[in-house]
C-alpha cells in the first residue's frame, strides 16, 4: 500500500513545542519520513504500508523579525531535502504586520474576555464621569504564516486523484483541512496525526467506517519525536547546537 504524508509544519512545530513543554533540544531534528512510517506501522493497521511520499508544507520566516531563527530555519530544510526525509518541500509564505485589538485576558477555556476599566486604572470621560464601559486597545506584532492548509489540501487532493498514492496521513489539527479530509475518506484510507496538546479539531473527527473506511486517529507524543531524529550531520550539514 503506497502512502502519501502531508504535514502542516507550522501545526507540527507548535504543537510539538508544546508537547514537549518548551524543551529546546533533542525533538527539532526530525526525520519527517521515519516519523511517519513509525506512527503508521503502529497505527494503521494497513498491512504493509510503504510511505510513498511525504509532502511537508511549511513558510520561511522573516530574517528580518528573526535572524537566527531563519538561519536554523534554512539549515533543516536543506537537511530534510538532503536526507530523503521529504519528497516536497512546499512554500507558502511568512507575513509580519501589525494589528489593533482590545487588550483583553482570557478564561479556563481560553476564550478572550475584554478588559474594561476599573479602579485603581479608571477612563474619565470629559465631564470628569467614569467610563466602565470603555475599551483598552493596543497595537501589535503579528507574525502569520499563511498558505499552509491550501497546500496541505492540494498536495492531499491531487495525488489521490490521481492514484499516486492508495491511503493518505495528514498531520496537522487545522480544522481549515474539513473538507479535503472529509472528501478524500471517501476514495481512500485516511490516518489523521494530531501533532498538538488539543482535542482533535472537531471538523477532522469521523468514523472508521466513513467513505471506503479503514480510517484511523492518533494523538502524537513526545517519545515519537525523540525517537525519530535525524542523523547528525547529514552529509556535511550540521544540526544547529540549539536544537
Amino acid at each position: 500500500m503506497r502512502v502519501g504524508v502531508y504535514i502542516d509544519g507550522f501545526n507540527l512545530y507548535y504543537g510539538s513545542k508544546f508537547q514537549c513543554d518548551g524543551t529546546p533540544a533533542g525533538w527539532r531534528w526530525l526525520d519527517l519520513r521515519a516519523l511517519s512510517a513509525a506512527v503508521i506501522a503502529a497505527q494503521s493497521g494497513w498491512g504493509v504500508p510503504v510511505v510513498e511520499r511525504v509532502v511537508y508544507c511549511t513558510a520561511r520566516i522573516s530574517g528580518r523579525d528573526n535572524a537566527v531563527g531563519a538561519q536554523e530555519q534554512e539549515i533543516y530544510l536543506r537537511a530534510l531535502a538532503a536526507s530523503g526525509a521529504v519528497n516536497v518541500i512546499e512554500h507558502g509564505n511568512y507575513v509580519s504586520r501589525t494589528a489593533v485589538a482590545p487588550l483583553a485576558t482570557k478564561d479556563r477555556k481560553g476564550r478572550p474576555v475584554v478588559a474594561r476599566p476599573g479602579w485603581p486604572v479608571m477612563i474619565k470621560n470629559g465631564q470628569g464621569g467614569d467610563e466602565p464601559d470603555a475599551q483598552f486597545f493596543v497595537s501589535v506584532a503579528r507574525r502569520e504564516e499563511k498558505g499552509s492548509d491550501v497546500n496541505v489540501a492540494s498536495h492531499l487532493l491531487v495525488d489521490v486523484m490521481s492514484h499516486a498514492v492508495d491511503a493518505a496521513v495528514v498531520i496537522s489539527n487545522d480544522s481549515d483541512l474539513k473538507f479535503p479530509i472529509a472528501h478524500v475518506r471517501g476514495l481512500v484510507p485516511v490516518g489523521l496525526i494530531n501533532p498538538t496538546k488539543n482535542y482533535t479539531a472537531g471538523g477532522l473527527s469521523g468514523a472508521p467506517t466513513d467513505g471506503v473506511g479503514n480510517h484511523w486517529w492518533y494523538q502524537l507524543q513526545p517519545a515519537d519525536l525523540f525517537a525519530a531524529q535525524l542523523p547528525d550531520p547529514v552529509g556535511n550539514i550540521r544540526k544547529p547546537a540549539p536544537w
